[in-house]
């Protein structure tokens, strides 16, 4: 969207995915399932609040560095998005330092000790979690390079044709 339409538009639908975002987070908060509802209040809020502010960083890093090498503008705006989606979203959904936002939501499983992703050092859980998360949004973000590729040289080769 950024390189083809532009920065102010891929924020257009970012905040449109934001809305979209907080209207389907209010609703699951509104069903409950066998442990509660189906989405706490501070999920919703950290879900919305990594969404938009690591889009939006990924939006104007990548409006910084389109015009240089064709792999620089996405891989570091992906890179530097989802380490703060990641860290933003886990630290408000599980962090005993955010309780203050739902001080009822009990995430005392995630904050249980024990070695960062099964053989490192101890961490909460929750920063396990992170870092697997981190792990596969970086792997996801290498590969999507190849057809990002193909897609940008096909759309600058029908530009060309059009002129």
């Amino acid at each position: 969207m950024n390189r083809i339409y532009g920065a102010s538009a891929a924020r257009r639908v970012i905040f449109v995915g934001f809305l979209v975002g907080v209207i389907c987070s209010l609703i699951g908060t509104q069903i409950q399932g066998e442990f509660g509802p189906l989405v706490t209040l501070r999920i919703a809020v950290a879900s919305g609040t990594a969404f938009l502010v690591a889009q939006l960083i990924d939006v104007s890093i990548f409006s910084a560095l389109k015009n240089g090498k064709w792999w620089r503008a996405p891989l570091a705006s992906s890179i530097v998005g989802s380490s703060l989606d990641t860290a933003l979203f886990f630290s408000i959904a599980f962090s005993t330092a955010f309780i203050f936002i739902e001080p009822s939501n009990d995430v005392s499983w995630a904050n249980e000790a024990l070695p960062l992703l099964g053989l490192g050092p101890v961490a909460p859980l929750w920063v396990s979690l992170a870092v697997a998360d981190w792990g596969v949004k970086l792997a996801l973000a290498l590969i999507a390079l190849v057809p990002f590729k193909a897609l940008v040289s096909r759309w600058q080769t029908k530009e060309a044709q059009a002129i």
